[in-house]
């Protein structure tokens, strides 16, 4: 007897090659098998010509008028007959079938699935069926390897053999709380619904599972990292205090709210995993710094790892800074892969004896020669750009240090309820005070004049501002301005004003020499590509005109905004473009609807859609097979709650209703350890 958790190839028919053809399909056990889903299902259901639109996928079931007549050109051939349905006569062509000329006789009863072509009363046949049987066709995900038909008939196979045999993953309660189907049924009518209803409701039972099943992976891996030997930060709370009052500038609500829940963290004698997302100039910095300064007061050291040298060496100074304006004599010391080796050497052996209380580094801090005195607190900037292993790596080169994660790229809450469902999540959601809302407009390329004239307006003022571009130099493939011609001609426009031109093609020396003389104001105008897009900071300037908008992400458009509006002056950004799609238009009208960069990453996963953006090397969204955590946000987060809520149950893994999930996730955990 075959059971759920038997190898796929106990199956008649599976041998070497298709068994190979299925594990490419992460087919791999009977459960896997029957928990591949077809993604659609035609409806095979019969309608009347009447009751059908032009262009639909329909069955008609009538009486053959006129004998089959099969007519060659070529290689090709097509197969005609008159069907009578009711008081309409529609003809039905097949093509390269014309084997059904045999299966027909005039005034035999069939059924044919085809197209519909309303004008010419006629129906491109697909296939002849079974009416009373098919009436939903399951269409299922295939491989040149191995058909859709293949891989319905070992479905067939298997569920014959464990029909009714399955618990359910989702606890009976929870199944009557939401109205779920319970596996059997739902695997049932997944695969053979009965009509387009009981799909529906098998598809909503079984998006659930798959949310919930994950959900509780994410928590058993926070539960397991809490249970790492963390200790209780012993901070000198005065200290951080007297900190926070020497600081240049008054928090905002949320970054004392952020520091408080971080310090709370530290202090508990576990290990602290926690997210700080904050939008584009929201003051991370300064929350790391507090952190890092609670860990050196109770006798640690902290580090800081950077995805580049620039904002390592920016990490670096802003830090010494920082503590130097506070009158705290704190050793900060900077760890690159450009270090000489005897200075790199001497480093070390500060940093191992203790002389070094705050390491800021790339992935340099990974190597293995490098070794903390007693390190309690590693902060990542960029999060996204280190994968669990990383964090691992560094988390294990301490007496298991806490982790803070910080990241300026604005986290929809879907991707924050998956991709980093095993953290605690805290968001700076507050400008620094004094700062305005950045007012943004969209012009055709028509308008480009008045965008032009409003820019000199702002510099005769005494501001100043970026134009930028999509590319260096110009393209014949691409209708869209270019930086090089847009310097030329703001030079022109502009002859008592310095326009200075940056782009990725400079070295980074000359790159510096005009980011400081733009930022001293000796430049005016900065025409520049994208370069611009992270890192810089220049509170004079008011105005960022971005032409042809449309080329840009609107993670990129939003990147590109946060550029301005770093002073307490009011700043513009104003896009231009002609954007020839829908989506291209939704982008800019969404930019000028919201600064929220939180709000924006939401619409841009909206706009793009499942298909665009569920692979995690392009978002860090993991997979899914039915659900859709963009579409099914609320059922997402209601799956995050139930597994919260189970796995802080006493013995939940030992009650008798938890045990088919229990056992599936000892089945299955290993393979999501590092699921990113």
């Amino acid at each position: 007897m075959i059971t759920h958790v038997d190898n796929v190839d106990v199956l008649a028919g599976v041998g070497p090659k298709r068994l190979d053809a299925l594990h490419e399909l992460g087919i791999f056990t009977i459960e896997d098998l029957i928990g591949y889903f077809p993604f659609r299902y035609e409806d095979l259901g019969e309608r009347l010509p009447s009751e059908t639109l032009d262009g639909d996928k329909v069955t008609f079931k009538g009486i053959v008028s006129t004998p089959p007549v099969i007519t060659r050109f070529g290689k090709k051939n097509q197969t005609r007959f008159g069907l009578l349905i009711e008081h309409e006569n529609i003809r039905v062509t097949f093509f390269n079938q014309p084997w059904i000329a045999q299966n027909i006789d005039v005034g035999q009863e069939v059924a044919v699935y085809g197209t519909y072509n309303a004008a010419k009363a006629a129906l491109t046949g697909m296939k002849i069926i079974n009416a009373s049987v098919d009436v939903l066709d399951p269409i299922y995900p295939s491989s040149k390897k191995i058909t859709a038909k293949t891989i319905r008939h070992l479905i067939e196979l298997a569920w014959a053999d464990v029909r009714g045999t399955l618990g359910s993953l989702v606890p009976e309660n929870m199944r009557t709380k939401y109205r779920l189907l319970d596996r059997n049924m739902m695997i049932e009518s997944m695969h053979f619904p009965s009509d387009m209803a009981a799909a529906k409701a098998a598809r909503r039972s079984a998006a659930f599972e798959e949310f919930f099943v994950f959900q509780m992976r994410l928590q058993l891996l926070k539960l397991a990292d809490q249970n790492f030997a963390g200790e209780g930060i012993n901070y000198d709370e005065r200290a951080i205090r007297n900190f926070e009052t020497s600081l240049p500038f008054k928090l905002t609500a949320a970054q004392a709210k952020v520091i408080s829940e971080v310090l709370q963290d530290q202090k508990r004698p576990r290990h602290m995993n926690r997210l700080l997302q904050g939008d584009v100039g929201s003051g991370k910095t300064v929350v790391a710094a507090m952190a890092m300064y609670a860990v050196v007061t109770a006798g640690m050291q902290a580090a800081i790892m950077a995805p580049t040298e620039i904002l390592a060496q920016q990490h670096a100074l802003s830090l010494t800074q920082l503590f130097d304006n506070a009158g705290l004599s704190l050793r900060v010391e900077l760890l690159t892969s450009g270090l000489k080796v005897a200075a790199r050497r001497h480093l070390l052996e500060d940093l191992e004896n203790g002389d070094i209380d705050i390491l800021v580094g790339t992935h340099a801090l990974l190597q293995p020669d490098v070794a903390f005195h007693h390190l309690g607190l590693a902060v990542i900037d960029e999060q996204h750009r280190f994968g669990v292993n990383q964090r691992a790596a560094l988390r294990e080169n301490g007496v298991n240090p806490d982790i803070l994660a910080m990241t300026a790229t604005p986290i929809p809450r879907t991707l924050s309820i998956t991709a980093y469902g095993e953290m605690d999540v805290s968001i700076i959601d507050q400008l620094p005070n004094g700062r305005k809302v950045i007012k943004t407009t969209r012009m055709g390329h028509n308008q480009l004049d008045n965008a032009i004239a409003f820019v000199k307006n702002q510099i005769d003022v005494g501001a100043q501002a970026y134009i930028v571009t999509p590319l260096i130099e110009e393209s014949e493939s691409l209708d869209v301005q270019n930086a090089t011609a847009m310097y030329e001609a703001m030079q022109l426009e502009f002859p008592q004003y310095q326009v200075g031109l940056l782009h990725g093609r400079l070295s980074n020396d000359e790159k510096k020499t005009l980011m400081a003389d733009f930022k001293a104001n000796r430049i005016q105008i900065l025409v520049a590509t994208t370069v611009i897009e992270v890192g810089v900071d220049v509170p004079n300037a008011t105005v960022m005109l971005i032409l042809d908008a449309d080329r840009f992400g609107l993670a990129q458009l939003h990147q590109l905004r946060g550029r301005v509006g770093r002073g307490s002056r009011q700043s513009y950004t104003i896009l231009v473009a002609d954007p020839k799609t829908d989506y291209g238009t939704a982008r800019l009208d969404a930019m000028v609807e919201t600064t929220d960069g939180f709000i924006l990453a939401q619409r841009d996963l909206e706009l793009r859609g499942s298909g665009d953006i569920l692979g995690t090397k392009q978002s860090g969204v993991p997979e899914f097979v039915v659900g859709d955590p963009i579409k099914d946000l609320t059922m997402m987060e209601i799956a995050q709650q139930e597994a919260i809520t189970l796995v802080s149950q006493k013995n939940w893994d030992k009650q008798a209703d938890n045990q088919t999930l229990v056992d599936y996730l000892s089945r299955t955990m290993a393979n999501y350890r590092h699921f990113d």
